[in-house]
């Protein structure tokens, strides 16, 4: 499926005046459009900062890169929202406050998106779901949303160094990780072969043991075939059993 945006770009490449203008109003109403820094790179909207309709142009770079709190702090200066614009740039608050924080408290989501009844916040917090701009559940009874995941917003020239810097600390805690990892595989390497050692030492002793068990049974068994010759020779060793005589009436008895 095409981005929406792609749609909005090609149709802006050759317009100017009104006509831009009602193509800007258009982009910031339509649903799915999060992303509006490729837009705001096109020749004939940056004309707009300098030109009569430089407010539109103060708009978008709201749009891309503020919060709903920002264009309430420069709405004398800004075009009106629509419903639909504001309910997106409300949208938009959020997914910012879920890309720093986990479990957003409902206190610090009203006073972001200007609403005053819950009820009215758990609606806004519900359509942003169903619009996969963000990914999460409200607890209602702990009063704040959990987030799981949100979409990515433009990044303006002035926050690359700090994206540069969390990069920079990410990788260094993969080399933390990776160090640690390599750490415990020496462990393991080690313990194992202290494992094959002892597995190695006891096969030892108990080939060891069997052939001194060997040893002394065939030493027994020569002592007893000795002594079998010897008690042999010597007479004091029975041959065979000793008859019986039973006399019977017509036998003598025996002497």
């Amino acid at each position: 499926m095409a981005n929406p945006l792609e749609q909005f770009i090609l149709l802006a490449q050759n317009l100017k005046g009104a006509a831009l203008i009602s193509l800007i109003t258009r982009l910031l109403e339509t649903p799915g459009v999060y992303s509006f820094g490729e837009f705001l790179e096109l020749p004939c909207v940056k004309q707009l900062t300098n030109g009569q309709s430089h407010e539109y142009s103060k708009l978008l770079d709201v749009f891309a890169y503020g919060t709903y709190h920002d264009y309430k702090a420069s709405k004398d200066i800004l075009p009106p929202l629509s419903e639909a614009q504001e309910n997106k740039l409300r949208h938009l608050t959020i997914a910012s406050l879920a890309a720093n924080t986990q479990c957003i408290p409902y206190s610090v989501l009203q006073k972001a998106l200007v609403v005053d009844s819950v009820r009215q916040l758990e609606d806004l917090l519900i359509e942003a779901v169903h619009l996969n701009v963000i990914r999460g559940k409200l607890d209602q009874c702990k009063q704040q949303l959990e987030v799981e995941a949100c979409i990515s917003r433009d990044m303006c020239s002035e926050n690359t160094g700090q994206l540069v810097q969390t990069l920079t600390n990410w990788c260094a805690g993969c080399e933390s990780v990776w160090y640690a990892i390599e750490m415990q595989v020496d462990r393991v390497k080690q313990s194992r072969e202290s494992c094959l050692q002892a597995q190695q030492q006891i096969y030892a002793e108990v080939s060891k043991i069997r052939k001194t068990m060997a040893g002394a049974t065939s030493s027994f068994n020569e002592e007893m075939r000795f002594r079998f010759k010897t008690l042999t020779r010597e007479g004091t060793l029975p041959l065979q059993n000793t008859s019986v005589c039973v006399p019977t009436q017509s036998s003598a008895p025996c002497n």
